[in-house]
């Protein structure tokens, strides 16, 4: 496994830390090498993103500490339960009263009609394989605002209108049918609280659902809020330079209790070994580690860590269908060996042969040191009815096989040419992406596969635009059902099974059941078909779930860890020194 192993080298700093990266006792700084996509909560779709968003902006209610399906009011006075009669004995009522006294950061009130226009605008706003989905289902029984066809379904703005109101201090949200996980979808970045009149003078949906379709599916970096924000957050907005810095400022006129640390800036640094050297020299308060180094780190002094399993893992997924023009990704486009044709991987005994080539076992050893879980399914450890599904081993007499079998012969005949891609900085992925490679070029000369890293905020858009045959990235549960998992992996209009361009009705019919019955057995059923045909139909190949290692500064205290929440995110308003 030695070809496998990633090797980092070492630069020597010539240049004192400590006169790039400014000591305060009044500021945060948090390095990791992931930059955001934007600061729409009605677009974003990315973990660095919600860490942004959330820090600025707040939702009704939020995760109780580590707690999965328990809750805090936030915005609302509190949580709604069939107990204090906030949820309707059928379950699709739901009524939040909104917290008093509470300000936007340009010294607005919030107020209820707030609330209602955020729900209404992002649903409206409805990105390509954005997160609306989930609130769109939940509230409108549909998934989309756009059908099959990409056009505006008929009814939906009628019934997104129609799904919430205020009344005084209260929003009610009505549900078409019972959604056990509604509650959880509120925590999310795309259900957090803009304001109104600031929204619509910024160019976001002008409050009349006449005019809804001119607000619809945003191109990507056109969205209005991109780079602009006000919430009602402990901090705000100070500076943001792609690639480079995202710097918070206290906001002083926040409701809850004052933040300790006046700034907080997250800096976009790549290179592990220069967030270690931060780490080290007290430069940075907390860092991005990956798995390789988790041993490294916890050798070192001054630092505090702890271990958390997510509900969250990192995939590799076959672009069925790539855009074809001019794309350098599949080459000439052609089965001539010097590309692929843009249905490349629409041959399940491509797909089956690239699943063979991956070694599990060693990855899990060499670059997690144990230390990871690697799922059979996207239905991971944690959440329920999981089955006990077999995978393809890892075995290049079988991958060579189906490479044989693959395009009528073809491919072993001709040969190929593609690109692989991962995003810049995680290494966990661009091994993964060497070791398909190198195992494919070594059962036959004539496949060439490149593998190339691309900033993140590209690399987003580059999948979402269907640019890459072989796409690498992961997934943060929305809310700890295996809904949230089997549809955005396997649904043809699920986030990944639509940038898959898969189609399988039995799928399609599955996924759709699974949410609508409250039946535990019922679903369980359907689960468990919906996993075994994961395999069977060979759409992609789960990489990891990951164990996330949280390290600070050992004068860091008040982060409180919970499954659902990423090594991208930071709750700033909790942490103070010891």
């Amino acid at each position: 496994m030695k070809r496998y192993t990633f090797n980092v080298l070492l630069f020597l700093i010539f240049i004192s830390c400590q006169s790039i990266y400014a000591r305060s006792d009044e500021t945060f700084i948090l390095a990791t090498y992931s930059d955001l996509r934007t600061l729409d909560p009605a677009v974003a779709y990315d973990e660095t993103s919600y860490q942004r968003i959330l820090n600025i902006y707040e939702p009704l209610i939020f995760y109780n500490a580590s707690q999965t399906n328990d809750f805090l009011p936030i915005l609302a006075k509190e949580v709604p339960t069939f107990g204090n009669k906030g949820i309707s004995k059928d379950a699709k009522t739901y009524i939040f009263t909104i917290r008093d006294s509470v300000f936007f950061h340009d010294g607005q009130a919030l107020t209820a009609k707030d609330v209602v226009y955020s729900f209404k605008r992002n649903m409206i706003s409805d990105p390509v394989s954005g997160p609306m989905w989930m609130l769109l289902e939940a509230l409108t029984g549909k998934r989309s605002t756009r059908d099959k066809n990409d056009k505006i379904d008929p009814q939906i703005f009628s019934l997104i209108d129609n799904a919430i109101k205020d009344s005084g201090n209260k929003v009610i949200f009505h549900l078409p049918e019972p959604y056990p996980p509604f509650l959880g979808l509120l925590t999310q970045a795309s259900s957090v609280v803009i304001s109104k009149s600031w929204a619509i003078a910024n160019g976001c949906w002008d409050g009349n659902i006449n005019n809804a379709i001119k607000y619809n599916n945003p191109e990507p970096g056109t969205e209005p809020l991109h780079h602009k924000t006000n919430g009602t957050g402990a901090y705000r907005l100070k500076q943001w330079k792609p690639s480079h810095q995202f710097v918070f400022e206290r906001f002083d006129h926040y409701w809850g209790a004052k933040p300790f640390f006046k700034t907080a800036i997250v800096k976009c640094i790549k290179e592990w070994s220069t967030r270690k050297l931060m780490l080290q020299n007290g430069d940075a308060h907390r860092v991005s580690v990956d798995a390789p180094y988790f041993k490294t780190i916890k050798k070192m002094n001054g630092i505090s860590w702890t271990s958390v399993p997510q509900l969250s893992v990192s995939s590799v997924f076959f672009c069925q269908n790539t855009h074809n023009n001019g794309n350098p990704n599949i080459g000439s486009g052609c089965l001539d060996g010097k590309g692929i044709p843009s249905n490349f991987f629409s041959d399940i005994h491509v797909r089956k042969a690239f699943l063979h080539l991956f070694d599990r076992k060693a990855y899990q050893q060499e670059v997690f040191h144990g230390e990871a879980i690697i799922p059979s399914s996207p239905n991971i450890n944690g959440l329920p009815f999981q089955a006990s599904v077999p995978i393809y081993e890892f075995d290049l007499e079988k991958a060579r096989f189906h490479l044989k079998k693959a395009w009528d012969g073809q491919v072993w005949k001709k040969g190929i040419h593609m690109i692989i891609a991962h995003n810049t900085g995680n290494e966990m992925r661009e091994i993964a992406a060497h070791m398909l490679a190198e195992n494919l070029m070594s059962i036959h000369p004539k496949c060439q596969i490149e593998v190339r890293q691309i900033d993140w905020k590209d690399y987003l858009i580059g999948y979402r635009n269907y640019e890459y045959p072989v796409f690498i990235t992961g997934w943060v549960a929305d809310f700890p059902d295996p809904h949230n998992f089997l549809y955005p992996f396997m649904h043809s209009k699920g986030n990944y099974g639509k940038l898959m361009k898969v189609s399988d009705p039995l799928v399609d019919q599955l996924c759709d059941a699974g949410i609508k019955t409250l039946n535990p057995n019922e679903r369980k059923q359907i689960y468990h078909k919906l996993q075994h045909l994961w395999y069977k139909n060979a759409f992609g190949l789960i990489l990891y779930q990951q164990v996330n290692l949280r390290v600070y500064r050992s004068n860091i205290v008040g982060d409180i860890p919970n499954p659902m929440l990423t090594d991208a995110w930071e709750n700033l308003k909790v942490l103070r020194y010891k």
